[in-house]
């Protein structure tokens, strides 16, 4: 009779410990789900599909600062291609110079005010003169705020007889502003002047 009970009491111990372990797996096993539920939600979170002719494009949101560089090149570029991009027509100089003037501070607006005193609008549309210009690359510390940046570029002049090419470098600062329609980078050149402009090459 005793080793029966001692073989019940022994059978309760093997059933205690065998639900002791199921409960602590079922635990960790809703604990890695939750965990997983959790993760996925924060990755589908982080995605953003883009509709684009019909097409579905899958993109990824980031933090600001992953692609500051990036963004702040891009904003410089876009600068000097308004400021510098030019044609024979009144109409479109101070489109481009508008929207140019946006992405920068007084600075820029002191540089367009002196060359249109200067007489160069009117001499671009007097000469039929056509402006455009390519950066070829954008030097940036962005260990110091505001950034400093320095930019080399190659203007170019087309006139009907002849093509002008420049090379063209600038410097400034950048910092940060509030987004918007007219300035979507969010960045603001400021104390922005061309320390060289020189001609490079003439083709006839």
């Amino acid at each position: 009779m005793f080793t029966q009970f001692k073989n019940i009491d022994t059978a309760f111990k093997h059933i205690k410990r065998f639900s002791i372990f199921l409960i602590l797996a079922c635990v960790t096993l809703s604990g890695f789900a939750i965990y997983k539920s959790f993760d996925l939600v924060k990755t589908m979170q982080s995605k953003v599909y883009i509709l684009a002719n019909g097409k579905a494009i899958e993109a990824f949101s980031s933090a600001r600062k992953d692609n500051l560089p990036v963004e702040i090149r891009d904003h410089i570029k876009t600068f000097h291609h308004y400021f510098f991009t030019l044609d024979p027509d009144d109409k479109v100089i101070k489109i481009n110079l508008g929207q140019a003037l946006y992405l920068a501070d007084e600075s820029a607006r002191k540089t367009a005010d002196n060359l249109k005193e200067q007489g160069y609008y009117n001499n671009i549309i007097s000469a039929n003169i056509s402006q455009e210009i390519e950066v070829d690359s954008i030097s940036l510390d962005i260990d110091q705020y505001p950034y400093y940046f320095r930019c080399y570029a190659t203007q170019t002049l087309i006139r009907s007889t002849s093509t002008i090419n420049r090379k063209l470098v600038t410097q400034g600062y950048i910092r940060n502003v509030s987004r918007s329609d007219n300035n979507p980078h969010g960045f603001l050149i400021q104390r922005w002047e061309t320390i060289e402009n020189r001609d490079k090459t003439l083709k006839p």
